[in-house]
């Protein structure tokens, strides 16, 4: 049967830009895909890149004041939002840009508009045309969903966020995941009073509980209204504001809602059901250690399969995905030992098992320190930082690395090969330290803190 294709990747994110252009520019194969919004996916367009651009004009008010405390006689002036966001569109736009252009290079045809699966090997697309393809590739990753809750369409999610005309004076923002926790950082330095609301007993749940206590505690030592325990029970417009009624027994008025409180594949009429791909409770592809469905011909990789929800996971997912049909060498794509970056205020990075898991899988040994850092403190704020290793008790490798402090997510990087690799607790002994710094703390630990036999 000849196709129109070799392979025809939906969406325009990543994982999908990634496979489509390595397909067609190593490969040779003749490629094509499709996007029916922006190129760049929820990293570029709505995701990692805009945020940490917001995380970085939220820090400049904070280094006002410590410059003051340095000899600096400089003041801090207002945020313009409107200034902020006009450069943050136009480095989007820039970037966008940068993807088609990556795609025209490589060879590769693509159509704005938005792709359905018919059959194993064919597509409709929303521009009327019908191709074929030998391979498909779904990459449509994930967007952020509203809770079920009383007048709940009143609020925002962090895609929102980026199109705000104006910054609100007020914002309740509920969930405790790092999307809640990073914009309630963000939008208070950004001058904005922030009120959060988690249902559960501490944000960050699924991070080792030292680490997250630390980073709570900075949030609220900052300025941050967090209330744990706590959610909303419904929400009604007030003039211009959403009056909120909360489990704690509060009723208050803000200027906006915004909820991150989950997101959910964008699996929603692909037609991928009707032609025998499995979906996951939560909505997702079900896939192989390769990335194939059921489908012999379809594979996914990025958010919509939910296995590592992250950008350069994506990527990786899709040069796997290369390797293994267009290139002739299975390849797994590897998910273990994932160095990630918090972009919390504090930072906090993190790689391999908390504290708690480890304990569950043997006997293990803590190293920590937690400190004010020589920049902060000599500025005469209270920041504290932490620097942590989880070791195996009997291989002495170290199962996990946890650090909150700024720049946790550059240190993490860099600790994040050694762990990958198996260093030992001794490997880092053996390190010299890197004086003053805040990281030298990672290789001058010699005591345990705590052993669990």
């Amino acid at each position: 049967m000849t196709f129109d294709y070799d392979l025809f990747v939906i969406g325009g994110g990543s994982g999908g830009v990634r496979a489509a252009r390595v397909a067609a520019s190593e490969t040779g194969a003749k490629v094509a895909l499709a996007e029916e919004d922006r190129y760049g996916g929820t990293c570029v367009i709505r995701g990692c890149v805009p945020k940490k651009l917001m995380v970085f004009a939220s820090e400049y008010a904070g280094m006002v004041e410590d410059a003051q405390s340095y000899g600096w006689s400089i003041k801090a002036g207002e945020f313009d939002w409107s200034i902020f966001k006009g450069k943050m569109d136009a480095e989007l736009d820039r970037l966008e840009g940068i993807y088609r252009n990556l795609l025209k290079n490589a060879g590769v045809t693509t159509f704005d508009a938005r792709a359905k699966i018919v059959d194993a090997h064919t597509v409709a697309l929303s521009s009327g045309e019908t191709v074929t393809a030998k391979h498909i590739l779904v990459a449509v990753g994930g967007r952020p969903v509203k809770p079920d809750t009383m007048g709940a369409e009143m609020g925002i999610t962090s895609n929102d966020i980026f199109l705000l005309d104006k910054l609100p004076e007020s914002i309740l923002i509920v969930g405790g995941g790092y999307i809640a926790c990073e914009f309630a950082g963000i939008l208070h330095g950004l001058g904005v009073k922030v009120t959060q609301f988690y249902r559960g007993a501490q944000i960050l749940r699924g991070f080792d509980d030292e680490a997250r206590g630390l980073v709570a505690e900075e949030m609220v030592q900052h300025g941050i209204d967090l209330h744990l325990g706590t959610n909303i029970l419904e929400m009604h417009r007030d003039g211009n504001g959403v009056r909120v009624k909360a489990s704690n027994g509060t009723e208050r008025v803000f200027d906006q809602v915004m909820f991150a409180t989950g997101r959910a594949p964008n699996t929603d009429d692909l037609g991928l059901e009707d032609v025998g791909v499995e979906i996951g409770r939560k909505g997702e592809i079900l896939v192989d250690d390769y990335s194939q469905t059921k489908v012999p011909s379809i594979y996914a990789v990025g958010d919509v399969t939910d296995r590592a929800n992250l950008t350069p996971v994506a990527i990786r997912e899709g040069m796997a995905f290369v390797e293994t049909v267009f290139k002739g060498n299975p390849t797994k794509p590897d998910h273990e030992l994932i160095p990630t970056a918090i972009f919390t205020q504090p930072e906090m990075g993190t790689v391999g098992l908390s504290e708690e898991d480890a304990r569950d899988a043997g006997p293990v040994e803590i190293y920590c320190t937690s400190f004010r850092p020589m920049q902060t403190s000599f500025a005469g704020r209270s920041d504290r930082v932490m620097m942590k290793l989880v070791v195996c008790g009997e291989t002495r490798k170290v199962l996990g690395c946890h650090i909150v402090a700024p720049g946790a997510g550059e240190m993490i990087q860099l600790a994040g090969i050694a762990v990958k690799m198996g260093a030992t607790k001794e490997d880092f002994d053996r390190t010299v330290a890197v004086h003053p710094t805040m990281s030298e703390e990672m290789v001058t630990m010699k005591t345990p803190v705590r052993i669990n036999r």
